[in-house]
């Protein structure tokens, strides 16, 4: 046991980035701390307590293996856990505990042994960050996931231990089944949005700033910009706006609309961006007057910016009642509303 916690501690950060497929083409860096999301679960890491809870809750228990100056933690919080999809399958079917590859926090394991959570670690074999080990309700486990898995094969890996399919197949054979596609991989920059470097200030006179963040590993956004924003009628209501696309994770600076410099990824934190696509509307005061964090489809996007363009916001606050208004004025009119078109 010594000699294995003297080797994981001569494991630098580095040499566990290398050791993950695709670090060097990911151009990941390493982050420092990362905050968790909020709705991970606060423990205090008595395991037999926590798979009885989750079990009760008709869910499963994660413990999630991390340690700071991991980059790939920071593309499973960054990336995965800013997915509304990702975020809410996760939150539905599971529980998940942190655990800090180096911590001397205590752990009560299911035998009800008390050690630390890097002597936890080790008698795991957990040597590369994030490693997750989704229990089952027994507390045994059901998969093993070490290293970062990329959005498309994370969800997998979800639906495999939420439909208890460890029961009736090995991974490797549910993932080959399902063949999951990545994301395009790119962000949908549009030769009419504006382009770095950003100023995004706004003077009296401006067109509204429609702020998009996005990433490049976003199945949402691919099919926001393929689908909804390709629409003639979304064209046309773009024209209304100055429109830019930011990486979420950015750490390339541009100055706010209230005129400080900061990195992309700073600013969408401050103004608690949790999912993407999110849309951020501000007037030419440089001021908040919309957002949408929701799935869009091309109907309701139309709606979000017509409700900004044509200045309802400021008579009526409530978007869902000009959603309402605007539907019912289209069927007056013998227009056909389909609200998931």
């Amino acid at each position: 046991m010594k000699r294995l916690l003297l080797t994981l501690l001569l494991i630098t950060p580095l040499t566990l980035f290398a050791a993950q497929e695709g670090a060097l083409e990911a151009g990941l860096v390493n982050p420092g701390h990362v905050e968790r999301p909020h709705w991970f679960k606060n423990s205090f890491l008595d395991l037999r307590e926590d798979v009885a809870e989750a079990r009760e809750a008709n869910k499963r228990l994660v413990l999630y293996f991390y340690q700071d100056g991991c980059p790939y933690c920071e593309k499973l919080v960054n990336t995965n856990f800013t997915q509304r999809d990702i975020v809410e399958q996760t939150r539905q079917h599971f529980e998940v505990v942190a655990i800090n590859l180096w911590g001397d926090t205590t752990v009560t394991d299911l035998a009800g042994n008390e050690v630390t959570e890097k002597v936890f670690s080790v008698g795991l074999k957990v040597q590369y960050t994030p490693t997750l080990l989704f229990l089952d309700e027994a507390g045994e486990v059901a998969l093993r996931v070490n290293g970062y898995y990329p959005p498309h094969k994370f969800r997998a890996a979800l639906d495999y231990v939420a439909q208890r399919q460890e029961k009736r197949m090995r991974f490797a054979d549910y993932l080959a089944a399902r063949n999951p596609q990545p994301a395009s991989g790119k962000l949908h920059i549009g030769k009419t949005y504006l382009q770095p470097p950003y100023d995004l200030r706004r003077t009296h006179g401006d067109k509204p700033l429609l702020v998009l963040f996005e990433q490049h590993d976003c199945p949402a956004c691919d099919e926001l910009h393929g689908e909804a924003l390709r629409r003639p009628k979304s064209g046309v209501l773009l024209q209304q706006f100055d429109v830019v696309l930011l990486d979420i994770g950015s750490k390339e600076p541009l100055t706010t609309p209230d005129g400080r410099r900061l990195a992309s990824a700073e600013w969408a934190r401050e103004l608690a961006i949790q999912y993407t696509p999110s849309l951020l509307f501000i007037d030419e005061n440089g001021r908040e007057v919309f957002r949408s964090e929701a799935y869009l489809r091309p109907f309701h996007l139309l709606s979000v910016l017509s409700y900004v363009a044509s200045g309802s916001y400021k008579s009526q606050p409530e978007f869902q009642r000009h959603l309402q208004e605007r539907t019912e004025r289209m069927r007056e009119q013998g227009i056909e509303v389909e609200l998931w078109e």
